[in-house]
């Protein structure tokens, strides 16, 4: 069996003690950690893997994102870069010339985010009708939870004046109660669902391959698919049956496709748990926030879902001993998660072993994570928020608030296990970036939000690593180099820990090896 030893360069196992000074491999697993003495007395046969100064980690895991919304999102209009309205346009109409899209066929956008548009709004109809007079068109903010439709858009899906919002939802309107096109929430999730048409299943498994092969570049092994459907789990089980090498974990969308928690591995691509959502988004103003946002009376947000409803969802996931992933933005939406959970748990009298998950945890606070350790309750932060939001954030909760997004340090001091994440397609799966931003703590601004709550390079890193691997229960296997443990790495061409902290973002992975076989070289 072929064997390998590696050495050379740091190695940073995710383990307490010395770091060792090689890694010995065979059949995909780790054999042994040592000296290089020891090493070669084990296996003197063993073919030499010289690192030649690079840095050797944990294979990263991907405690939240959406790998098929990252596929489906790979060959849209890409408007992430957009400053105004105007450059919005040139993207999409440069989109429609370059895929030479026919008069009347859809044209959908991705990523536009209003707090960086210089007009500082949501763009309207009229927006997107300059820009596309002649074609539907749907185009998606940067958070997920809502978007904007133009007027043909909205005529297919038959949303007009006398729509009402739905629940948990918000129809934009003009002032005589014509739509504008802006749609949030349940009202661009629900009512804009089914209308856009979708790839074939060649085209589909093709964007699918593209965003694996972009995990891998950075490092990651596994990826997750963080909210189920029956389309996206017919996708993620093609792409497993024809052998694409991520592996990748799904949560099923609780409210609509329960069943799919079930189903058996299909290959490298199981079924997790459930996945709900609780509240929005807070730079879009629909976090669920227990006091109002900046300058607001009382407007705090919204729930999207009440008490009853939430203690059932998890009263079902307890019941059936699943893992469930909650999103959760604002401190009330996390209220209602751990209130709601409490319930469940003295209904269905469960224990402390299911490892539910607070998914963003943005604005948590630190008696609530106090709580989170009763239930053994995992927070997964999205720490890039710092950086790309934390500006915003300042602006809609305050400097108190927005100095606590993201608390890691409270978490750790807590002794949670916490865990980080990107939220893909939200941003890209940047580990590297992710810690960065978890060390310094710095907006694009170069505003230093909540400096005391900052983590050290390795103490962010453990969130993609070990504690990613107890989120998933998968630590008995992957997270650390130890013994018996699958040998997968990433390689990387400095040591996060010893660069100076401004440089951690420049870091590159030059290598992914899943199994011990490399999946991904620079």
């Amino acid at each position: 069996m072929l064997s390998e030893r590696y050495f050379g360069g740091p190695i940073l196992t995710m383990e307490p003690g010395p770091r060792p000074e090689g890694v010995l491999v065979s059949g995909g697993r780790i054999v042994a950690v040592g000296t290089n003495e020891e090493l070669k007395a084990l296996d003197p046969k063993a073919r030499a893997v010289d690192l030649a100064g690079r840095t050797l980690l944990p294979a990263f895991l991907d405690p939240h994102g959406h790998l098929s919304a990252v596929a489906s999102t790979i060959s849209l209009a890409q408007m992430g870069t957009a400053e105004s309205f105007s450059q919005i346009e040139k993207a999409l109409g440069d989109f429609r010339t370059e895929r030479r899209v026919p008069a009347g066929e859809w044209v959908v956008g991705n990523g536009y985010d209003h707090n960086l548009l210089v007009e500082g709004a949501h763009p309207t109809r009229q927006v997107l009708d300059a820009a596309l007079p002649e074609n539907p068109c749907l185009i998606t903010h940067a958070s997920g939870h809502m978007g904007v439709a133009n007027t043909e858009a909205l005529r297919r899906m038959g949303i007009t004046a006398a729509t009402p919002d739905p629940a948990g939802g918000k129809i934009g309107r003009e002032e005589d109660g014509t739509p504008n096109g802006y749609l949030e929430e349940n009202a661009f999730i629900r009512l804009a669902a089914g209308f856009v048409p979708r790839p074939t299943a060649e085209e589909a498994l093709d964007d699918l391959r593209a965003a694996q092969e972009k995990y891998l570049s950075q490092g990651y092994v596994l990826a997750q698919d963080g909210m189920t459907g029956k389309a996206e789990y017919a996708l993620l089980a093609a792409g497993a049956r024809a052998g694409l090498p991520l592996d990748v974990v799904g949560y099923a969308d609780l409210r609509n496709a329960p069943e799919l928690a079930k189903e058996p591995p299909v290959g490298r691509f199981s079924m997790g748990g459930y996945k709900i959502f609780l509240d929005g988004s807070p730079q879009g103003w629909t976090a669920w926030m227990s006091r109002p946002y900046e300058g607001e009376a009382d407007y705090a947000g919204y729930p999207a879902w009440t008490d009853e409803q939430v203690t059932a969802f998890l009263s079902l996931a307890l019941g059936e001993g699943r893992q469930i992933l909650a999103h959760c933005n604002g401190d009330a939406a996390a209220e209602q998660y751990l209130r709601c959970f409490a319930a469940a748990r003295q209904r269905m009298g469960a224990g402390d072993t299911h490892r539910p998950v607070m998914i963003h945890a943005q604005l948590v606070r630190r008696d609530q994570l106090e709580r989170m350790g009763r239930f053994s309750m995992i927070p997964s932060f999205f720490a890039a928020h710092i950086w790309y939001w934390g500006d915003t954030h300042w602006k809609n909760f305050g400097p108190e608030r927005a100095s606590h997004i993201s608390p890691l340090k409270w978490a750790q001091e807590l002794g949670l296990p916490f865990t980080m994440h990107q939220d893909s397609p939200v941003i890209e799966p940047n580990v590297l970036e992710s810690v960065w931003c978890a060390v310094n703590r710095v907006t694009r601004k170069g505003r230093k939000l909540g400096c005391g709550l900052a983590v050290t390079a390795e103490t962010a890193l453990k969130a993609f690593t070990i504690h990613a691997a107890y989120q998933y229960f998968m630590e008995s296997e992957r997270g650390s180099i130890a013994p018996g443990k699958r040998a997968d790495f990433v390689l990387l061409d400095a040591d996060p820990t010893a660069v100076e902290p401004m440089k951690i973002r420049d870091i590159q992975v030059l290598e992914t090896i899943k199994d011990g076989v490399s999946v991904y070289r620079k």
